[in-house]
C-alpha cells in the first residue's frame, strides 16, 4: 500500500507521454500536459467497440491521453471552432469499456472526475500500464479550457453531437490534473478515504448507537448506499 500523501509535487509531460513518465509519477502528484489529447466517452465506445466502426485516426501514433469530456463548444462561421471549457465527467460509468479501449487505443493515462475505484485500477489500468488523472474540483472547466491551443479534429460530431464526439485537442500547459491512480493501482481518493473514516470511526467511538434513523441510514463506512 502506498504511503499516505503528505505534499504534492509538480511536473510537466509531453503528450505521447512514455512509460518512463507514467512511473515517475506518485499518487497525488499535480500534472501539466503539452501535446495532443483527444475526448472519448461513451458515445465514442459504443460506436468503436460496440458498433465495430473503425477509429477514425491513428491514436496510437497521434495521443495516448483519453479525456472523458463534454467540451463547450461552437462552430464559427468560418468553420473553425470555439472552445470556451472542457467539463470532465464522471469515469467510473465507462469501465465496462476500459480493457478493450486500453487496448485498442494505446491510451496511458485517462482524465475525468472522481477517479475509479481500487479495484478497477488493479484489474484495467495495471496490465495496460496506465494511470489516472482527476480533474481538481468541480467548476474547472473554463480554467481547464485555458490551456487548449487549437483544435485539430472532430470526429462524430453530427452523429454524436458536440459532448459525444471524439474531439482532438492541441493544448499547453493543461491542467491542473492530479494523480488518482499510479502503476501499482493506488488509488488516492480510496487512500484518503480509509484515513478520513478511521477518524470518523474514532470520533464516534464509545457513543450509542442513534435512537431514531431514516430508512436506508448506515454507520457502517465500507456500505455503499444508493
Amino acid at each position: 500500500m502506498a504511503e499516505p500523501v503528505t505534499g504534492f509535487k509538480t511536473v510537466r509531460l509531453t503528450v505521447p507521454v512514455t512509460d518512463e513518465d507514467l512511473a515517475g509519477l506518485a499518487i497525488g502528484t499535480i500534472v501539466y500536459l503539452d501535446g495532443v489529447i483527444y475526448t472519448g466517452r461513451e458515445g465514442v465506445y459504443q460506436r468503436v467497440l460496440g458498433d465495430g466502426h473503425p477509429l477514425p485516426l491513428d491514436l496510437p501514433a497521434v495521443s495516448n491521453v483519453n479525456f472523458h469530456c463534454s467540451p463547450a463548444a461552437s462552430v464559427d462561421d468560418d468553420g473553425s471552432y470555439r472552445v470556451g471549457g472542457v467539463t470532465a465527467t464522471a469515469s467510473f460509468r465507462f469501465a465496462k469499456w476500459m480493457t478493450e479501449w486500453f487496448r485498442l487505443s494505446g491510451a496511458k493515462i485517462i482524465i475525468g472526475k472522481g477517479g475509479m475505484s481500487e479495484a478497477h485500477y488493479r484489474e484495467l489500468f495495471l496490465p495496460a500500464g496506465a494511470i489516472y488523472l482527476t480533474t481538481v474540483g468541480y467548476g474547472t472547466g473554463a480554467l481547464l479550457g485555458r490551456g487548449i491551443r487549437g483544435v485539430r479534429a472532430v470526429h462524430w460530431l453530427e452523429e454524436l453531437g458536440n459532448a459525444q464526439a471524439m474531439w482532438v485537442f492541441e493544448v499547453e500547459n493543461f491542467g491542473p490534473f492530479i494523480v488518482d491512480s499510479d502503476l501499482e493501482g493506488n488509488s488516492l481518493f480510496e487512500q484518503q478515504a480509509r484515513l478520513v473514516n478511521a477518524n470518523l470511526e474514532n470520533l464516534y467511538s464509545g457513543l450509542r448507537p442513534p435512537a431514531l434513523s431514516r430508512y436506508g441510514e448506515t454507520d457502517d463506512r465500507k456500505d455503499e448506499l444508493i
